[in-house]
């Protein structure tokens, strides 16, 4: 069975106390998903060094690391399907992350993005991909599995022939790094993401899925900017992404939107991409 899923980056605005975090999970549930997506900053309240670390890579840290989020997802009736963590959290908190992962009963630890690397660097990708395989070998011992999410960054060329991405994929061993595809950053980037996916096959074993298009009326100027939409409602090909999504394998298909909210709302937001993912997933 493949799980629809909700990344908790989405509605990481309306969980600031408990009784939020409630009512977003319990509306989660009732939209029809029966999955979510952790964030490792967002549910884990962190040391002092993790924290030196997380700001290092950028990350800001939210209050709702503070909540009781074991208890009210297993009261949601949510599965986990994944938790995001940084590259450098899983080296440093090893044994925090292992706990994490068991204790929210998921097996796939995705490795969710980098800040400030030089992803037009050859030699760093690909020192990168062996970063990502000794992460992947130490989990694989825990019964766990590393999974790596791409954005837009990773379609940069490192040579006239390749872009970061294919390096990535050529480096990395399959027994102990996998992929969490994201379609919406390489349809930004101007890749084809079916193409991709195609690439990827097995080795995709989760797909973050999103739209893309406009959210404007009347008259506008002769060019427009995109962004993030609700499923259905922008100008990618989701039907066939899922599909060949799903002949891949993928465990879960999972929302994440950041920005662009329908009504400035996550919740109105992912109760309509709903819609689709109840029909097509």
């Amino acid at each position: 069975m493949v799980r629809k899923a909700v990344q908790q980056f989405q509605i990481r605005s309306v969980v600031g106390t408990e009784q939020q975090a409630i009512d977003a999970l319990k509306a989660v549930k009732e939209a029809g998903y029966d999955g979510i997506e952790l964030c490792g900053f967002l549910v884990r309240p962190l040391p002092q060094a993790a924290i030196a670390i997380a700001k290092a890579a950028g990350f800001e840290l939210e209050s709702s690391a503070d909540l009781d989020w074991k208890t009210m997802i297993k009261q949601s009736g949510l599965e986990v399907v994944g938790l995001h963590e940084d590259l450098d959290m899983i080296f440093a908190l090893t044994a925090n992350v292992v706990a994490d992962a068991k204790a929210y009963g998921t097996e796939n630890i995705i490795v969710s993005g980098l800040r400030s690397f030089d992803f037009s660097d050859k030699q760093a990708v690909v020192d990168l991909a062996e970063r990502l395989n000794q992460a992947g070998k130490m989990l694989v011992k825990e019964g766990l599995r590393l999974l790596y999410h791409n954005h837009n960054c990773e379609l940069r060329k490192v040579d006239a022939e390749k872009t970061a991405f294919q390096v990535l994929i050529e480096q990395t061993d399959p027994k102990y790094v996998n992929f969490e595809f994201d379609s919406y950053w390489p349809t930004e980037a101007g890749y084809d993401p079916l193409a991709l996916m195609n690439s990827l096959g097995s080795r995709m074993k989760l797909y973050h899925i999103n739209d893309r298009g406009f959210r404007v009326t009347g008259p506008t100027a002769s060019i427009i900017e995109s962004g993030s939409m609700e499923l259905g409602y922008g100008n990618m090909n989701l039907k066939a992404l899922v599909s060949t999504a799903k002949s891949c394998g993928v465990q879960a298909v999972i929302l994440e939107t950041h920005t662009n909210w329908v009504e400035d709302s996550p919740i109105k937001s992912l109760q309509l991409s709903a819609a689709f993912m109840n029909e097509y997933v």
